[in-house]
């Protein structure tokens, strides 16, 4: 059994834990920076997150880890599944927790070095709860590459955060249904929610550069407009090589392609909306890379040009 194949789906657990929390403590996602420290708004950010974290902790061991056999603590190499795409998922995880949790701090009034640093380490607090219990799980066991992704994420955060004071370039995410997920179910999905969460095949993880925040202050280039770098791959129907056979049935054989993407972006949260829900809207979808046309290189040395890529 592999370790990776459920990771996404925690994934998205977190997330959706963040959001709870920040709709929990106020009206509005896109919240605005208090310049003032707010006591009240912090102790209710306090409760509504050791409250689901320890929500969280429970139900990941109650309905995943319980199920498996328990071990000593031990550590798990799977740096070579799955094309390490599952790695860039790490990043983007942990990169868009301090995202969230420094946006939370600033809205408490919490002065912006100490923001980025309870939030980097939230990050890495969070993300490494999965790794301990896979440490004690004699499934899995605690992965240096899950961690050294984490790290990668979070310090690409705090670093924008600590020395330009914004995010100019951000972890995004995308999904497309593929071909491979039928051949192999049970590790991939065998409908359109689980395949989301599982099928590295359909993901790509993308770095979003703003274009205008590394122009000159004078310029009148488009505050929203975005080019992007992504990672996929192709042709996996198991975590290190391909099954010939899958529940005694013959499959047949595909190749494992690496696929390099470069396309347009947006960040519309930079236009300034005087609508909250328009800018909760923008606000949650830098999230995600929005469909557009995209130019892919993968490891056959070919170049594919897809004209509607998500």
């Amino acid at each position: 059994m592999v370790k990776v194949q459920r990771l996404t789906g925690r994934f998205f657990f977190i997330f959706s834990f963040f959001i709870i929390t920040k709709n929990c403590c106020a009206q509005s996602f896109a919240l605005t920076p208090s310049n003032e420290y707010r006591p009240d708004r912090l102790r209710k950010v306090v409760v509504a997150e050791s409250v689901f974290g320890l929500a969280a902790s429970a139900g990941l061991y109650y309905l995943w880890y319980k199920k498996f056999p328990r071990s000593r603590f031990h550590f798990f190499n799977d740096n070579n599944e799955w094309l390490q795409i599952d790695k860039v998922g790490h990043a983007t995880t942990a990169y868009n927790i301090a995202f969230f949790q420094h946006d939370i701090m600033r809205w408490c009034g919490v002065s912006p070095n100490r923001s980025i640093l309870i939030a980097s380490v939230s990050a890495l607090s969070y993300m490494s709860i999965i790794e301990v219990l896979d440490g004690f799980s004699s499934q899995w066991g605690f992965s240096k590459g899950d961690m050294l992704a984490n790290i990668t994420g979070t310090t690409l955060f705090a670093a924008q955060q600590k020395y330009w004071h914004q995010q100019r370039t951000t972890f995004r995410f995308s999904y497309h249904t593929s071909p491979f997920a039928i051949y192999n179910p049970a590790a991939l999905g065998n409908n359109f929610k689980s395949r989301l969460l599982k099928d590295y095949n359909g993901q790509t993880y993308w770095l979003s550069f703003n274009i205008r925040s590394f122009l000159p202050q004078r310029s009148t280039f488009p505050a929203w407009a975005n080019m992007a770098v992504g990672y996929g791959g192709d042709g996996m129907t198991g975590a290190t090589s391909n099954p010939t056979e899958v529940a005694g049935k013959p499959i047949p054989t595909f190749k494992r392609i690496r696929q390099y993407y470069l396309a347009p972006d947006a960040d519309f949260f930079r236009i300034n909306s005087a609508s909250p829900f328009i800018n909760n809207i923008t606000y949650i979808s830098r999230l995600s890379k929005i469909p557009a046309p995209a130019l892919e290189f993968n490891s056959d040395k070919k170049f594919v040009f897809h004209p509607f890529y998500y």
